[in-house]
Parts: structure tokens; C-alpha cells; sequence
């Protein structure tokens, strides 16, 4: 039996064939059986696209959204292996809005098979999906040039394809590049040489995995396994499992906890099979080490030297979300088995699929790939992605929806930052406010603008004054006069607008004061991080709810009537979204209640919760 194992991606535009090409490559391979054979002839007739024929595509077009529509969606996996060597096929989606799909079969593949339409040549998603297989370490590529029978197997309409791509390899960085000219549905240059296309000499589809090498030599780098869990099942045992991600380990060695710097050796292997005398990349194992020493799910035992600890990547990131990546806006980052929260702090530019060039941008848009800065709330054991994938790649998950929604390959890293710490003060925040007599806190007031936030906010301050009481207004007109006067309305903005007030609510709240923020804060992510800057008993978050019609029937500035007739932009409640507050500590109706007796409740408020006596 063959032991070489060559993952493989097949990935292109859509209707460009690749599930076609896949399965007619395992027809060839004779790895269909016979029932399997019976049940695609039977569906072909129902759900085929060839008509007369054998529709090979629904071999791996698995999901029924995929056969009514004719095209992938999930990314569909295959065996099959020849007297040479075992395969892993991956057929990733070819429509954009799947691009996620396509980055998951890409993580782990060793060769990108790139469909081409003949007819089509090179489009913006194929550009795409070659950007995206070259940033996530594949550098071997074969460019199947598919459906040659419908431009009359043209020489010439080939090799224009094959120039236009070698074209982009300087921006690709170093690819091998395979071309063949094929029929994925008749078989031409699949697994034999096409009898229709004598200009042809090169190798067949078949012929090129056979002999292409895993470039991911993974087993020849240092140990690193990120632990999944802390085995425990009674006081006799402790193990540390996980599944190796590079290098070769035994027992006897000697490793260290990344995160701790703790060292120890490995005294057992341990499998659901037995011990084993060693265990090499992709094995799921336990580690008993010679002692006992603080290992916890999320750490990395390693190899000296271990891998460093980063408190910020820069990294190229695909985007998958509808809602844009902004300057300024926090994620939870999970990279390897440990999660933390991870803060944008640059978009320095994002790729351009046409032309592979970088381009300095502020967002990123959905299925956008760009260059971003990330500061990390805990330092994670990281290295670059080019070393290691599994400790250089990284996922951003939404923390209100819990949906992934990037995809990040870290280029650069900053280890440590030991020249910056926390000066610890002997005045803090406690003593600040025990002089005052109060408990600090922020009054986050949020509403639309017109909702009578800053009336309320003003009103309660008044009274807190009135009482003695040590306080401080933020009002989002008044900072943007100073702080904040370098930005505009733009979604961006109002990201990095919110994230300001946040840093600077907390410096007040450590001098002991009773902070009022009045400002639209349209989004609840920006909330969330305003919220997390301060003590979780430090934050109220006070929603100021009045109907947009009423805001518009008061527009005390006139801003809805400038909105309304096109002279503002992004305005919140016109043509830029509010997202309500979810669960607010306070929730004031001011259809129900004047502004006097809503401040009062909120004085009420700080009482009960202990912020004033």
C-alpha cells in the first residue's frame, strides 16, 4: 500500500468543473463501487447536467441544495488512492458568497488543483482563490484548463491562459505551476493523454499528483502540540491531549510549556491503540510527562525553543462577513486551542483580485482579503504561518452572534512587549473614590439622535452635583470639537469614534469619578467594548428610547430635515442602522415619562446599586 498522503484542493470559479473533474478522475481511478456506480447512473438521469451521460459532478455535489442548483456549496472530501500514492480531495465552492467554505479546504491541502473555463479564462473569483491557496501556504499549483472540447481544443486559447497566469505568479509569490489542457467530462489529460490534443505533450492530471511532493515537511520542525485537554480520569493518571502539530516526539524528551516556560519530559504516549514509541504530525495523542507541572487547555508543550508568546499579529485576513471589518473593533481570536479577544488596530490594505496589488484601505468588505494589525487582550503562543499553520492561522468570531466571520495567516508577530507593563500606583482607583464617597461608574446613555440623551444625562449630573457627587460629562457633540474633530460619520468612524470615549470613560472612572456618556453609540459590538473597558459593576448602560418619528417631529438640531433632503450622510435612523440594546440596565421610555422624572429614576438607580449613599 502506497504511504505518501497528498492532500489536494480543487478550487476555481464557479461551473468551471471541478467537481466534474473529480469525479471523473476517481471513475478513472476505479474507486467507485459498483453500487455507488448504479446509484450515479440512476441519479444523473434524475439530477444530471450530461445529457445521455454519466454526470460525474454528483459524486461529490453530496448536499440536495447542491443538486437542484448545480453547483457546490460545502466543501466536499474524497479518498482514493493509486499504486503510487493516497489522496485527500477537497472540491471546494466555486460562488463567492462561499468563499469560506473554499478557505476551510484550503487550510489543509498540499496542492491547489485551479479550474479554468476554457471558454472564460481567468475571472475575479479564480484570481481570488489563487490569492487565497498562495497566502495559505499551498505552493504547488496545476492549472487545469477545462473544457477544452468547446472552444475546439485550441491551441492558442490555451497557452493565452497559461500567459495570463504566469503573469500574476510575481504577485503570487514562488508557485510550480503545472498546465494541462483537459475534458474533465470525456477524460482528456485526466488520467491518459487525450487523443484530441496532439500539440499536447505534457503530463496528465493524474500523473502530476502523483508526482508532486507535499511542500508542508512538517515532521522535520520542532515539536509544538496545542493541548485540547487535561486527561484526569482519576488520581493515578494525568495527560495532556492533543493532536501533534509539527515534529517528531519520544518518549524521554524534554518539553516546555509555552506559555509557563515550565520544562519537562515525556514518560508515556498514550492511544486509545496503546503506547506509542513515538508520535509524529497528525497524531492524536496524550502526553504524561515525567511530573507534574501547570498545563491547561490552550497551552502548547513544545520543543525548546518554544514558539513565542505574541501580544499582537499582523496577518492577511479574509473577510466573511456582511458587516465590513472596521479600525477599532474587538473579536474573540482562537489560534490553535486557545481563544482570546483580539482588537483591529490598522487595516493597512487589501488585496486587489485583478490585479494582486495592495491597496490601502480603512474596512473590509465582505470576501475581501487585506492586511491588518491585531492586539491581543492575552499573550498566545504564536508563530508565523509560514512555520507553522496550525500556530500561525487564526479565526475572528463575532462575540454577539458567535459566528465566524475572518480568517487570518499571521505574517508578523510582536512578542512580549516587555518594555511596556502596567506602573502600579499607590494611589488607585479605590482611594479616589472613597475620598469622594462614591462608587465610580459610566452612565452610558444611548438612544438616536433626538431621543434626549444629553437632556437626561445633563439633568441627572445636575442632581449628582447637587448631592456632592464627583462627576464628568462626555456629550458626542462636545468631543468632536476637540478629541474626536479628525473624524467623519462613516461607519469606520463611528467605530473608532465609540472606541475613544470607551479609553478615555476609563481613565475617569480610575480617577474615581462618575462618568455620563451621551452619545448615539449606534452599534452594539462598540458597546460591548465600552463595557469591557471598565469593572463589570461599573457599567450602565441606559437606553433612551424614543421612536424615530418622534426624534424627527423634535429635531432640535435640524439634522433629520438635512438628512431627509440628501445633505447628510450615514445618519442614524435614516440611512445608517441603530441596533437597540439587547438587555440594558436601564430602558427610559420618553413617550411615557418627562425627562425630569427619567433622571430622577436613574438617580433612584445609582442608589440601589450603591454608586451614590
Amino acid at each position: 500500500m502506497p504511504d505518501s498522503l497528498l492532500r489536494v484542493l480543487a478550487c476555481g470559479s464557479v461551473d468551471d468543473g471541478k467537481s466534474t473533474l473529480i469525479g471523473r478522475l476517481l471513475f478513472e481511478c476505479g474507486t467507485i463501487p459498483d453500487d455507488v456506480m448504479a446509484a450515479l447512473e440512476r441519479d444523473s438521469k434524475r439530477f444530471g447536467t450530461v445529457q445521455g451521460g454519466t454526470d460525474y459532478a454528483l459524486l461529490v455535489d453530496g448536499l440536495a441544495a447542491e443538486r437542484d442548483q448545480g453547483i457546490t456549496i460545502d466543501v466536499a472530501y474524497r479518498f482514493f488512492e493509486t499504486t503510487r500514492r493516497r489522496f485527500i480531495l477537497a472540491d471546494a465552492p466555486g460562488h463567492e458568497q462561499y468563499t469560506r467554505n473554499m478557505v476551510t479546504g484550503a487550510s489543509a491541502s498540499d496542492l491547489a488543483v485551479l479550474l479554468v473555463d476554457a471558454r472564460k479564462g481567468l475571472l475575479v473569483q479564480t484570481r481570488r482563490h489563487a490569492a487565497i491557496a498562495s497566502l495559505l501556504g499551498i505552493r504547488q499549483v496545476v492549472l487545469a484548463v477545462n473544457k477544452m472540447d468547446l472552444v475546439g481544443f485550441d491551441q492558442a486559447v490555451f497557452g493565452k491562459i497559461v500567459t495570463d497566469f504566469y503573469a500574476l505568479l510575481g504577485k503570487l509569490g514562488p508557485l510550480a505551476v503545472t498546465a494541462i489542457p483537459v475534458c474533465a467530462r470525456d477524460g482528456d489529460n485526466v488520467t491518459a493523454p487525450s487523443t484530441r490534443m496532439p500539440w499536447y505533450s505534457g503530463t496528465t492530471l493524474l500523473t502530476a499528483l502523483e508526482g508532486a511532493e507535499p511542500t508542508s515537511h512538517v515532521a522535520e520542525r520542532a515539536f509544538r502540540m496545542p493541548v485540547q485537554l487535561v486527561a484526569r480520569p482519576d488520581h493515578t493518571f494525568r495527560g495532556y491531549a492533543g493532536t501533534v502539530a509539527t515534529g517528531t516526539i519520544r518518549p524521554g524528551a524534554a518539553v516546555v510549556n509555552a506559555v509557563s516556560g515550565i520544562e519537562a519530559k515525556v514518560s508515556r504516549i498514550v492511544t486509545m491503540d496503546g503506547d506509542l514509541t513515538e508520535a509524529t504530525p497528525g497524531d492524536a495523542v496524550t502526553l504524561v510527562l515525567d511530573r507534574e507541572i501547570d498545563v491547561s487547555r490552550g497551552d502548547v508543550l513544545a520543543v525548546a525553543p518554544p514558539p513565542a508568546l505574541a501580544d499582537q499579529v499582523t496577518a492577511w485576513v479574509v473577510w466573511m462577513d456582511e458587516t465590513p471589518l472596521f479600525r477599532g473593533r474587538a473579536y474573540l481570536t482562537m489560534l490553535g486551542t486557545r481563544t482570546t479577544m483580539g482588537t483591529v488596530t490598522e487595516i493597512a490594505t487589501r488585496l486587489d483580485v485583478d490585479t494582486l496589488a495592495e491597496v490601502p484601505v480603512r474596512e473590509l468588505g465582505l470576501n475581501e482579503i487585506g492586511r491588518v494589525t491585531i492586539s491581543l487582550a492575552q499573550r498566545m503562543p504564536c508563530e508565523r504561518y509560514a512555520v507553522s499553520r496550525e500556530l500561525g492561522g487564526f479565526i475572528l468570531i463575532d462575540r454577539l452572534t458567535r459566528n465566524t466571520v475572518g480568517a487570518g495567516m499571521v505574517t508578523d508577530l510582536r512578542a512580549g512587549a516587555n518594555n511596556i507593563q502596567w506602573h502600579r500606583l499607590d494611589v488607585d482607583k479605590q482611594a479616589r473614590a472613597g475620598l469622594m464617597g462614591q462608587k465610580p461608574a459610566v452612565l452610558w446613555f444611548t438612544g438616536l439622535s433626538g431621543a434626549g440623551k444629553s437632556t437626561i444625562a445633563n439633568l441627572v449630573e445636575k442632581a449628582l452635583h447637587a448631592q456632592g457627587r464627583h462627576t464628568m460629562s462626555l456629550d458626542g457633540d462636545n468631543v468632536r470639537h476637540a478629541l474626536n474633530r479628525d473624524l467623519g460619520f462613516s461607519e469606520a468612524d463611528r467605530v473608532e469614534n465609540i472606541r475613544r470615549i470607551a479609553e478615555v470613560s476609563k481613565l475617569f472612572v480610575e480617577a474615581g469619578l462618575i462618568v455620563l456618556v451621551s452619545f448615539i453609540s449606534p452599534y452594539r459590538a462598540e458597546r460591548m467594548l465600552a463595557r469591557d473597558c471598565v469593572e463589570q459593576d461599573e457599567f450602565l448602560e441606559i437606553f433612551v428610547d424614543t421612536p424615530v418619528d418622534e426624534c424627527r417631529r423634535r429635531d432640535p438640531k435640524g439634522l433629520y430635515r438635512r438628512a431627509d433632503a440628501g445633505q447628510i450622510r450615514n445618519f442614524t435612523g435614516v440611512d445608517a442602522p441603530y441596533e437597540e440594546p439587547l438587555d440594558p440596565e436601564m430602558h427610559l421610555a420618553t413617550l411615557s415619562a418627562a425627562p425630569e422624572v427619567l433622571a430622577e429614576q436613574v438617580v433612584i438607580e445609582l442608589r440601589r446599586r450603591g454608586i451614590i449613599g
